[in-house]
């Protein structure tokens, strides 16, 4: 049966049976009580639609006015609740930013976009430049084993840092420090992050790395995109993907299965035993910040998030964000956010991790320094303060390391959200050392996405 917009033809098909049924009846007395019935029908059912359209014009109007009165009256605060109420939204102000007391924002994502970087065509006849190195020197050596007068609870794998220490580690001079992989006292248990001996040997030969990890079966595997990988950085490039057994299990059942060389394309997987942390985001750092204590013969190195598929020559990425930039660590910054404040906000809101935690390390980061991001200010020794830490790019020179290490003590001493934790070790390393400048390259957030395809994580790691 047909259906048409127009009203006035609407179940025309239905109109004419009735037609016919009338003219099959005809003028009788039957036929005029059918007509009749109609009629009375018709007035019937008018007279039900108005009454329900005054019932309902009355409800609205009684919901107005009461409401009206009550927003009335919220609205007419007595003085002192008024001023009550403004010193409580300063409070907030002043500690948090002036982000609090605003609506909340669209749950709409915004949406972001790669952009083009200036890559060299190819690698053939690339060659570190001359003098590249020449950096600041210094010798760092690193703390391996706390003897049982130095700690009072039981061993940890990044060690028992005083502050006295930790205030004499962000100096840039021959020091020993404490960075990660700390045994406890001859006779205890191993600290974490247990790797066996055939994988050290082939760590120890990389020259050059881009590394990976996936910890809690936290992610798929995403091959690094073997076709845009010159011949050059698939023989002398090392692509080493971290995971537990948990992950390898996982990988296994889905058909990612090591060769017998403990190769998945590219990614050379390294099986981690004895996992450090319980929080799986806080292991992760472990190689994301330390690659030059995994492979101590490095020279290069490129972190990768496990959310992430490599889409670029790892060569090319060395050129243009290291040599072409006289840099020795590149990071890109936050896709949205580029003050700590905002982002000390944002995991509060969305529970990323214990408030009370997070508030402990923000107020110590305030106490000793900590200022807030003014984009307005010319003098801003880097473009954000919040980075996008899913790509980072490393030379293996003392500074580089260094700032590494004061980065991974602050996630093993507060919380493990690194961003919230690399301006104050920025900021912190290049006040103390006026004189010895850190070359750190922040790039843009859209040439990050340029290099790789971003997909989200299979699961959220625990966060403690």
């Amino acid at each position: 049966m047909a259906l048409y917009k127009n009203n006035s033809e609407l179940f025309t098909e239905r109109r004419g049976i009735i037609d016919a049924i009338f003219k099959a009846v005809g003028k009788g007395d039957h036929g005029s009580r059918v007509v009749r019935r109609g009629r009375r029908f018709g007035r019937v059912t008018i007279q039900r639609l108005l009454g329900w359209f005054l019932l309902l014009a009355g409800s609205i109007l009684i919901y107005t006015s009461v409401f009206g009165l009550n927003m009335f009256f919220q609205g007419s605060l007595t003085p002192k609740m008024e001023t009550g109420y403004s010193n409580l939204l300063s409070l907030k102000e002043d500690t948090l930013g002036s982000d609090v007391g605003r609506p909340p924002k669209s749950k709409h994502r915004k949406q972001h976009f790669p952009c083009e970087v200036g890559f060299l065509e190819t690698v053939d006849e690339l060659v570190e430049p001359k003098n590249y190195m020449n950096f600041t020197q210094f010798l760092l050596q690193y703390i391996d084993q706390e003897e049982k007068t130095k700690i009072s609870s039981k061993p940890r794998f990044g060690g028992h840092q005083s502050l006295k220490e930790r205030e004499r580690s962000f100096y840039a001079s021959n020091q020993t420090l404490r960075c990660g992989f700390v045994k406890g006292p001859a006779g205890s248990s191993s600290t974490g992050f247990d790797l066996n001996e055939k994988d050290k040997a082939y760590m120890n030969n990389c020259k050059i790395v881009v590394s990976s990890c996936i910890f809690g079966s936290s992610d798929f595997l995403r091959r690094p995109t073997s076709k845009l990988m010159s011949k050059y950085s698939k023989e002398n490039v090392c692509f080493v993907m971290f995971v537990d057994d948990e992950t390898l299990s996982k990988l296994s059942s889905e058909g990612n299965s090591p060769d017998d060389g403990g190769y998945i394309g590219l990614w050379k997987v390294v099986t981690v035993k004895n996992l450090p942390y319980e929080d799986m985001r806080r292991t992760g750092k472990v190689p994301k910040f330390l690659s030059h204590r995994l492979f101590p013969n490095s020279r290069y190195s490129i972190w990768i998030d496990s959310k992430m598929r490599l889409n670029s020559d790892p060569m090319l990425i060395i050129e243009y964000f290291l040599w072409r930039r006289k840099a020795e660590y590149a990071i890109s910054n936050h896709y949205d956010r580029h003050c700590v404040w905002e982002e000390v906000l944002q995991n509060k809101r969305l529970n990323k991790y214990n408030h009370t935690a997070i508030d402990e390390q923000f107020y110590f980061y305030q106490s000793d320094g900590l200022t807030k991001f003014d984009p307005s200010d010319q003098n801003n020794p880097l473009p954000s303060y919040v980075p996008e830490g899913s790509l980072i790019v490393r030379a293996h020179t003392p500074m580089s390391n260094l700032f590494s290490c004061l980065w991974f003590n602050e996630v093993d001493r507060f919380t493990s959200r690194d961003q919230l934790s690399f301006a104050y070790t920025y900021l912190k390393l290049r006040r103390m050392n006026p004189d010895s400048p850190f070359r750190l390259y922040m790039f843009k957030d859209c040439e990050r996405r340029a290099l790789g395809k971003l997909f989200r994580h299979r699961t959220t790691p625990d966060t403690a």
